[in-house]
């Protein structure tokens, strides 16, 4: 008898843990999905003619979100529920360059000065070529929510995480892209030499690289992929797109035309979709993509800030680059995870108008220009008096002197 009452008790101990539940771990919203034309957009995820941008997203994230399943178990009258969370494993396209989505957990992500989230893709090494082999870096942006509304908004802040490649001097941090609607009616321009390309002139783009010789030029349609390559819920005639542009990582190791052998190496650090995902869900340097860190955030001067936490993500296609057969780089989200969901919340800081930690001069940077655009932003009341105006500007200055 004594043995069963322990088994119990401790058949209880469990079923009580099971109810006590936390943060989600993996990503749970998808705010924006804006790809740019690619050979798997309208099928990562699928469209369905004539559904609108929310029936998008809801694929988007029936693809990449986690879901919550939940059992209800009753033990000698009580009811306990059991919370178990699952990655989708799904996938979506960002298509060509400047591609991108805008994806959040259900809570802050708190920078713990360590590896503290990941985003995965679905890049492999090449077992013929050490170094490299479907590697297709998305830069990631980190925002705020500085004015509080809880979705991304004008009045938020963005930074980068500078990866690898941030400074390297091929890097084009301005780099603006407008692709042109293809018309159907065009004659296919088939490829002389690679009978996979079946038309080499299908949409048009233009751009401002510092290289003269990349301000043109055409994304090409293969016979793999016969579904149209522009977003079909966009019916915009343009899809422009700006950002920084990393250096092309292709090489030939084949011949020409059918017969090349394009192999993709992948960057040291810092991009999505650049390494393997590792199959255990931690953040182990090396051979796969150990995630991101909160502290490798610039700002648009790239200049470093020290962020307390983040609340939205954005990832983006960072390579304008076409590999023949194998089509353009296009780079691939498959979920993601917080490493530390349960991590607490800083407390927040007087005068911390744009959420960076401290209280410096940008802070009082931020109250002037939401004074200056008539903003209302919650963040930039400072002495709480239901107004952002020059008396706030006064108020972050102090705090600075108390310092």
């Amino acid at each position: 008898m004594k043995k069963m009452r322990n088994i119990l008790l401790a058949l209880m101990a469990v079923l009580t843990t099971l109810t006590m539940w936390g943060n989600h771990p993996w990503l749970s919203r998808v705010y924006e999905y804006r790809p740019a034309p690619g050979q798997f957009v309208n099928t990562m995820p699928v469209y369905r003619v004539g559904e609108p941008l929310d029936s998008v997203l809801a694929r988007c994230e029936a693809s990449i979100c986690g879901r919550i399943d939940t059992t209800t178990t009753t033990f000698h009258g009580v009811e306990y529920t059991r919370i178990d969370t699952v990655w989708a494993e799904g996938m979506i396209t960002l298509g060509g360059y400047g591609g991108y989505v805008v994806v959040a957990f259900d809570h802050p992500v708190v920078n713990m000065h360590d590896y503290d989230f990941e985003i995965w893709g679905n890049a492999f090494y090449s077992d013929q070529y050490s170094g490299g082999g479907s590697c297709e870096p998305g830069i990631v942006m980190v925002g705020v929510d500085v004015d509080g509304d809880g979705v991304p908004s004008d009045g938020d802040k963005w930074y980068e995480l500078a990866g690898s490649e941030y400074d390297h001097p091929t890097t084009q941090h301005d780099y603006s892209i407008t692709y042109y609607r293809p018309d159907d009616g065009k004659a296919p321009t088939p490829s002389r030499v690679d009978p996979s390309l079946c038309d080499t002139t299908y949409i048009r783009w233009t751009s401002n690289d510092v290289n003269t010789d990349s301000t043109s030029g055409y994304m090409s349609r293969n016979t793999f992929h016969n579904q149209p390559y522009w977003p079909m819920w966009i019916q915009d005639e343009t899809l422009t797109f700006t950002g920084e542009k990393l250096r092309c990582n292709a090489v030939n190791a084949g011949s020409n035309g059918s017969n090349a052998y394009y192999v993709l190496e992948n960057f040291a650090w810092g991009y999505v979709d650049n390494l393997p995902n590792n199959p255990a869900r931690q953040p182990v340097e090396g051979y796969y993509n150990p995630g991101f860190k909160i502290d490798w955030a610039v700002d648009e001067r790239g200049h470093h800030v020290n962020l307390t936490h983040i609340d939205f993500i954005k990832v983006y296609n960072a390579l304008n680059q076409y590999c023949g057969w194998i089509g353009e780089t296009s780079t691939e989200v498959a979920g993601g995870i917080d490493y530390h969901p349960d991590a607490e919340m800083p407390e927040p800081i007087d005068g911390d108008v744009n959420g960076d930690g401290e209280v410096n001069i940008s802070d009082v940077n931020a109250v002037i220009d939401i004074v200056l655009s008539a903003s209302v932003i919650p963040a930039g009341d400072v002495n709480g008096d239901g107004e952002v105006n020059i008396s706030d500007v006064n108020s972050v200055i102090d705090s600075i002197l108390t310092l």
